[in-house]
């Protein structure tokens, strides 16, 4: 792109009151949390058995990660498309074995991921955690709420585990690690009983947060969701229990954008949750109609949680990372696509004259608040993009998929 065009970008927005380069700026502060399991469709690797826990993906494409090594190195062939500095988001099914070890979820150490802290140290990434409260014999049909108390010390073990796995990302990477608790557990039809499921969940919960941890250093948060495939009718870890165990206890709400209702959006929810909480975490995706993990788009979702975030200065108190798996196109290319539109998201919303526009509203001028809404839409915001992609070192436009054909015919397409 030339640097004209840029030049004349910037003219355009400051006209408005908008400064680019102190949007890019704080674009390039904004990590975003890359979730690993959309290279290998969910598998992980401490199980052989089908995907489970009210979660599906569909789709057969060619050359899915099977390994640690493939997984890394299509992570790196991502993030080689991908501007600015970002974290990874691991869940505990992919602890690296090695030697023939092996253990179970309940007896995890940090030596069962040192690999990815090498992987992280050399890369200058961020690593995020999750516990894997699915695709395991004693997931079936409950983990954290389970009557079964033997099943449930499993579970609460397993939680205390990722604590002491997620203090060690922070420590060894010199950055906070967000640790993330969903369960799956649920009923397909309508329960006799909603109450107690959740005061053994609530149980577990205060368990695992017994144990000693730094808060400076692991924000554990807690996520909801309204149903899953099996899981129709109830949810233990409902939207209403997860906000308010979370701000009773100290630790943050997380919200993915597939966990609701489908007329529920979740940027509606963010500037009420900013008021109350300081800090809340994000899992983007996209819903098709209902919980269906779609690569995110570009699309008015994505940009209002954006505005969302910018708008009221919550750059700073919203962990922010994406949460999709699909395995019907190139799982790279699906990664790239995401993280991009993400970061495009962030970038409109940052060269939005948002105080502008809020005094607007408040004078209750809405004629104007519409006009100049619609007119920001075709400013040109692609020719800033297209600077910070070359800022970055990345390519900008369409051409990076260029790269990742070659890629799927020199690597993928050799995985059979």
């Amino acid at each position: 792109m030339s640097n004209e065009r840029f030049e004349q970008a910037k003219q355009r927005y400051a006209a408005i009151g908008v400064d680019v380069d102190k949007a890019l700026a704080t674009l390039s502060r904004m990590p975003i949390s890359m979730h690993c399991w959309q290279g290998d469709d969910v598998q992980g690797f401490d199980t052989k058995g089908p995907l489970s826990g009210g979660i599906q993906t569909t789709g057969n494409y060619p050359g899915k990660a099977r390994t640690p090594k493939e997984l890394m190195e299509d992570i790196d062939e991502a993030l080689r498309l991908i501007p600015g500095k970002h974290k990874l988001n691991l869940h505990a099914s992919y602890a690296i074995f090695e030697d023939g070890e092996w253990a179970d979820r309940d007896q995890l150490e940090p030596k069962h991921f040192a690999k990815w802290v090498e992987f992280a140290k050399e890369r200058g990434l961020g690593l995020d955690f999750n516990p894997t409260f699915f695709s395991h014999p004693k997931a079936e049909p409950f983990t954290l709420s389970s009557p079964d108390e033997e099943i449930r010390r499993f579970w609460i073990n397993h939680g205390k585990a990722c604590l002491r796995i997620s203090q060690y990302f922070a420590e060894e990477l010199g950055q906070p690690c967000a640790m993330n608790i969903w369960i799956p557990d649920g009923y397909k039809d309508i329960p006799a009983d909603r109450l107690s499921p959740r005061a053994r969940f609530k149980d577990s919960l205060d368990q695992i947060l017994a144990e000693d941890y730094d808060k400076s250093k692991v924000y554990v948060c807690l996520e909801s969701k309204v149903f899953g495939i099996g899981l129709e009718s109830y949810t233990v870890g409902s939207s209403e229990f997860c906000i308010n165990y979370a701000s009773k206890n100290g630790i943050l709400s997380l919200m993915d954008n597939g966990h609701y209702h489908p007329t529920e959006m979740v940027s509606d929810k963010i500037p009420s949750m900013l008021l109350f909480n300081d800090k809340i975490a994000l899992h983007v995706t996209r819903a098709v109609r209902w919980d269906s993990d779609h690569v995110v788009l570009f699309d008015d979702e994505t940009r209002e949680i954006a505005k969302e975030i910018i708008r009221n200065d919550a750059a700073d108190r919203v962990l922010l990372a994406l949460d999709y798996f699909d395995a019907s196109i190139n799982r790279v290319a699906a990664w790239v696509t995401g993280m991009r539109n993400m970061q495009k998201a962030l970038l409109y919303a940052l060269l939005t004259p948002n105080e502008a526009l809020k005094q607007l509203q408040l004078e209750g001028n809405y004629t104007e608040l519409m006009v100049m809404q619609e007119e920001l839409k075709t400013y040109p915001f692609g020719d800033v993009w297209e600077h910070f992609c070359e800022q970055n070192g990345v390519p900008a436009g369409e051409s990076w998929l260029e790269e990742v054909r070659r890629y799927e015919k020199d690597v993928l397409s050799k995985r059979v």
